[in-house]
């Protein structure tokens, strides 16, 4: 049975002790995230449970899950999960300070029937933060549980002037949690649509042979990407480097395509 990519499953968190025993978290506490690659601005978090063999405990791994000292010593945490019957591999609290983005990316390891399922619960969750999903925003909102399937294109950006926060769960597949997803809830809120500056640049150079040989004439990738960000610009739209390198990255192959006749 394929999965959807996206459910607001029918559980319920206890949001206020959750909110409690995040304002425990002293702020140093706080790491940056491992892909460094991936982000702008302060994309940091603070691991509860994570692999005993991964490379710095916001990472993933293969080794048992090991409760790291959040978890152990603040028994809110277990308290306001107690009534999820979950196998969580992995459990983080992921914060996006303002300004913020995370750039589109895909994570490869979520992907398949037997890759282990990640959950959102949103603990702050200011109303100018976008969380785009296959060019669809989530309308999460705090409290929820979300499962996404982010083996699919992804990113967020937070044009708010504060915080946002996610408990990020990862946990192993079984019958309760297909079913929750399968579910759903009904009155969950329909996703929000984009037409992207780079979306609408790809049909600009779909529909004008002369731009497309212009962009098929650059061969250093390089130099592709700031010859893109300027033709782009003379045309009104505010494309990226960030942004190309992710389109790129994602999906090399199709990319590189889409420039040939």
């Amino acid at each position: 049975m394929s999965r959807p990519a996206y459910s607001r499953l029918p559980v319920a968190v206890d949001l206020p002790l959750l909110r409690q025993a995040l304002a425990a978290i002293d702020d140093s506490a706080w790491r940056g995230h491992f892909n460094t690659a991936y982000f702008a601005g302060d994309w940091s978090g603070v691991a509860l449970i994570s692999a005993a063999d991964a490379f710095t405990e916001l990472s993933p791994g293969q080794a048992a899950p090991v409760p790291r000292g959040p978890w152990l010593n603040d028994r809110r945490w277990r308290q306001a999960l107690r009534g999820l019957p979950l196998q969580i591999v992995s459990a983080r609290l992921l914060r996006l300070g303002p300004g913020g983005q995370i750039h589109e990316h895909r994570d490869y390891d979520l992907e398949g029937p037997e890759a282990d399922l990640r959950l959102h619960i949103p603990l702050l969750s200011p109303p100018a933060v976008d969380f785009w999903l296959d060019g669809q925003r989530m309308p999460m909102q705090a409290g929820e549980c979300w499962f996404l399937d982010l083996s699919r294109p992804h990113r967020v950006d937070n044009r708010d002037s504060s915080y946002r926060v996610h408990l990020v769960l990862d946990c192993r597949p079984c019958p309760w949690l297909e079913r929750m997803i399968g579910e759903g809830l009904a009155d969950t809120p329909a996703p929000g649509t984009e037409d992207t500056a780079l979306q609408r640049f790809q049909r600009q150079v779909a529909d004008d042979p002369a731009l497309s040989a212009t962009l098929q004439a650059v061969q250093d990738p390089d130099r592709f990407i700031d010859c893109a960000v300027a033709l782009a610009a003379e045309r009104g739209l505010a494309l990226t480097p960030q942004v190309l390198r992710a389109a790129m990255r994602n999906g090399r192959r199709t990319w590189n395509g889409q420039w040939r006749a």
